[in-house]
């Protein structure tokens, strides 16, 4: 990518993770150039923030004209009006709200419109090889995007960036939430800015992200020792190839990714045919990951997570978001049923370069 590619990138899509500053990323660039081999062979990066990746324009005017949608308790204020007269129980009205959460179902029982996100762009990859007419362009003007989750939740307040609460804290909380410490260790590297066959493996770390002096950002040069025990259900090895610095790697059948908030025990989404697209330095890793979110998995991971209290602000329905979730679903289908139980999807990342402590080995400090 030349200066002017770069510039223009950023000017073109200034709500994305990957415009944090033209300068930021012409250093990048400058040094992918000068990367060479790690030593080693090896270098390992740990996620330092992800968003859902939603293609945002100012006002939301191009992918929400019909504006946003509305959330629990706008909901519940216009199925039970408190001027109606009609006498109502708690079990019939807030616990049946409730219910449906937990207790999904696809029928059409609400008299709530939801507006999927409208327009031909979008960020992601082409997960299935194809072009057809429900796929996006990127905004690089890429064809045959798969992003069918960018259409139910772009007109979700809560998910949209910066403001969105969802987007907010889902951040935040890498901070403190050693569950989240993904990493992904690269072997076998002969150069970091090409090499047509490297090893990718996933883990999940153990210990503090490293903050710069202002506490709120992250910096390379960190130590995480592998988690052999509780994160063994995150060990995955895949393979993969750097070209012009950025690293792809091949589709994986079915990764675990973990994603969840303080305070509970876990949370994670399933992926299918799970892929990543990150420009590489030795420092930072970002870009893209991608692939067919397990939609019944993403239903119970967001409620267990997330109540409806904290789903309010936002305005986010997961007994909606659910329905519109199956509705798009575009992937692996149900062999009885043949209904689609997986939606396509992608996430913005940021990782930084990480010393990856395995077993037997000592730390780098």
């Amino acid at each position: 990518m030349s200066q002017f590619e770069a510039a223009n990138t950023l000017h073109n899509c200034p709500l994305s993770l990957r415009t944090i500053s033209a300068a930021a990323l012409l250093m990048s660039l400058g040094s992918v150039a000068m990367a060479g081999a790690p030593d080693g062979g090896r270098i390992g990066y740990v996620l330092t923030e992800r968003h859902w990746a939603l293609y945002q324009t100012e006002g939301a005017r191009e992918e929400c004209p019909q504006g946003f949608n509305i959330g629990p308790r706008e909901q519940y204020d216009e199925l039970f009006p408190e001027d109606s007269g009609v006498e109502r129980t708690e079990v019939d009205t807030r616990l049946m709200r409730e219910g449906r959460r937990f207790h999904r179902t696809t029928a059409d029982e609400d008299p709530f419109p939801f507006h999927d996100a409208q327009g031909t762009t979008a960020y992601g990859l082409n997960l299935d090889g194809k072009v057809s007419d429900e796929d996006f362009l990127s905004p690089e003007g890429e064809d045959g995007i798969d992003n069918q989750l960018h259409r139910a939740i772009g007109c979700i307040s809560i998910y949209r960036g910066p403001d969105g609460t969802f987007y907010h804290f889902s951040n935040l909380f890498m901070y403190g939430n050693a569950y989240n410490r993904w990493m992904i260790e690269l072997s076998g590297v002969d150069d970091l800015a090409n090499d047509n066959e490297v090893t990718v493996t996933f883990y999940r770390g153990l210990d503090d992200l490293v903050t710069d002096a202002s506490g709120k950002g992250f910096v390379a040069g960190g130590t995480q020792r592998v988690d052999m025990r509780w994160g063994q259900s995150f060990i995955q090895e895949v393979q993969g190839s750097i070209v012009d610095g950025v690293l792809t790697t091949q589709p994986t059948d079915r990764t675990k990714f973990p994603w969840s908030f303080p305070g509970i025990g876990g949370g994670f989404h399933l992926f299918r045919d799970f892929q990543l697209k990150l420009t590489l330095t030795p420092k930072t890793a970002e870009g893209i990951l991608a692939g067919y979110v397990d939609v019944e998995q993403y239903n119970h991971r967001l409620n267990r997570n997330w109540t409806t209290h904290h789903q309010s602000y936002g305005q986010l329905s997961a007994a909606s978001l659910y329905r519109a979730m199956k509705r798009l679903a575009d992937g692996h289908p149900d062999p009885d049923t043949g209904a689609n139980t997986a939606i396509s999807a992608a996430v913005d990342v940021i990782m930084h370069q990480v010393h990856i402590v395995h077993p037997g080995q000592q730390s780098a400090d």
